[in-house]
């Protein structure tokens, strides 16, 4: 399946300059949905996956689909303040500033094969932020899987020591 033809191309959003890769019409689409969902699944059966974790907010859209298939739970890696029990953080760069992600200290149990989700994979600082949660929880992270990876902004440099799985490469 061409899954490219249910990705819309917004130009200069959300600043001028950027070309945003938009995954809602394959969302739209029920089966198309499904179908990016099972190519994500086929990847997690082969690693032995037992946890999907997947950041906020995106990660969660394509991640707990991926969970719900495998009958495996889902952890969200979240921002400040949306949790209610104890967390972890780590905090990473963004091109302007910084940002933190959580984890509650109970999602990953020691030695659980955790494969990380999202929906795009840019620079990478958010996967990585989120597989170092993972592992300051003692998971194993089996691999990585996005519907998009953006190639020219070299964020598969940044988790090379990782297996990664993506759908489409922009």
């Amino acid at each position: 399946m061409d899954f490219k033809k249910y990705v819309a191309d917004v130009p200069d959003f959300p600043e001028p300059g950027i070309l945003f890769r938009d995954i809602s019409p394959l969302m739209y689409n029920g089966k198309v949905y499904e179908a990016a969902t099972n190519e994500i699944v086929e990847y997690a059966k082969n690693l032995d996956t037992e946890m999907i974790v997947g950041p906020e907010a995106r990660g969660f859209i394509v991640g707990c689909p991926v969970a719900y298939k495998l009958g495996v739970g889902f952890a969200p890696a979240r921002k400040k303040g949306k949790l209610p029990r104890e967390t972890i953080s780590v905090s990473y760069d963004l091109e302007y500033g910084q940002a933190s992600l959580y984890m509650q200290k109970d999602a990953v149990q020691l030695g659980q094969r955790v494969l990380v989700v999202d929906d795009l994979m840019a620079t990478g600082g958010t996967l990585a932020a989120t597989i170092k949660l993972v592992e300051e929880l003692g998971g194993i992270v089996v691999g990585t899987a996005f519907l998009i990876e953006l190639t020219d902004l070299h964020g598969r440099d940044k988790i090379k020591d990782y297996d990664m799985f993506t759908l489409m490469k922009y």
